[in-house]
């Protein structure tokens, strides 16, 4: 806690509300909300989301309509339905979805591209492979190929994408698991950087010279964010793009360390109505 009021963060109690997204390749948006509202789900939209929804009141899970098997919409967590929506032009391209289970980011992927282009998903757990192909199936996702394969070796398959998800595995934060503050140290958060900057140095080697990668991740902690993407500007090649999304900007003052000034067009998301979150969009250097 000291640490986020050494960043300019107060540590307070959030209570998340849970939020789905609307398949819109799959349903109207308004005819969906409109079918759960008579279902008795009332719903209130996440203003910096576009189809995504807060659930306002429910008398059962989300998770257990005819509606949600059918894949008209998915159960998503407000903040993590941002990354995808930073790509630009999505339809038609060679995407890579290097961290992909359980599938959430792929299949808002697959909704923004409107089953279009190629979706290349990998994962590295084989239960969690099954998790992301069942809700590619549910969610009518056609335009998806999965591969068992660690995203620090995505070079093995010998292809450039035009767009590269990395929502990396992270130290997660306070609001999603209760025992946080005693199950995590430093040493978890710096071994998670590294492996962070192993798939960043991976992602540069196939990413198409005109692409564009999105890195993630649901860690407050300042080295599994912007401490990575001063690396991977001034070790990679890569440039810091401006964003428009909600939270404040990057941090370039790091417990006395001065970062590069680019990093402030990341967005790190401090706990509120959603839980933590960090986003930023790459290029290459031109």
């Amino acid at each position: 806690m000291r640490r986020y009021e050494d960043l300019g963060w107060k540590y307070d109690d959030v209570e998340l509300k849970p939020s789905i997204r609307i398949n819109t390749m799959n349903i109207d948006e308004a005819e969906a909300v409109e079918r759960l509202r008579s279902l008795g789900i009332h719903l209130e939209r996440v203003p910096f989301l576009k189809a995504g929804y807060w659930v306002v009141k429910s008398r059962f899970s989300v998770g257990a309509t005819e509606e949600y098997l059918l894949g008209l919409y998915s159960i998503q967590e407000a903040a993590a339905q941002i990354p995808a929506s930073l790509f630009t032009g999505l339809p038609g391209k060679v995407v890579l979805d290097a961290c992909a289970a359980p599938g959430g980011k792929t299949v808002q992927l697959a909704d923004l591209m409107r089953n279009t282009g190629v979706i290349v998903a990998l994962d590295v757990d084989r239960r969690r492979l099954a998790a992301l192909s069942n809700h590619l199936e549910r969610c009518c996702v056609m335009n998806t190929v999965v591969y068992d394969l660690d995203a620090r070796k995505a070079s093995r398959l010998n292809f450039k994408f035009d767009r590269i998800l990395l929502d990396v595995p992270c130290s997660g934060n306070f609001v999603t698991d209760e025992a946080w503050f005693s199950r995590r140290t430093i040493k978890d958060v710096e071994r998670n950087a590294q492996v962070q900057r192993q798939i960043l140095s991976e992602a540069s080697k196939v990413l198409a010279d005109d692409g564009e990668i999105v890195y993630s991740t649901c860690s407050l902690e300042p080295e599994e964010d912007e401490l990575n993407i001063d690396w991977a500007v001034k070790t990679l090649d890569l440039v810091v793009q401006d964003v428009d999304c909600c939270g404040n900007k990057g941090l370039t003052n790091v417990f006395g360390r001065r970062l590069d000034s680019s990093v402030e067009r990341c967005r790190r998301i401090w706990p509120k109505l959603t839980q933590g979150f960090f986003v930023c969009k790459l290029k290459k250097r031109e």
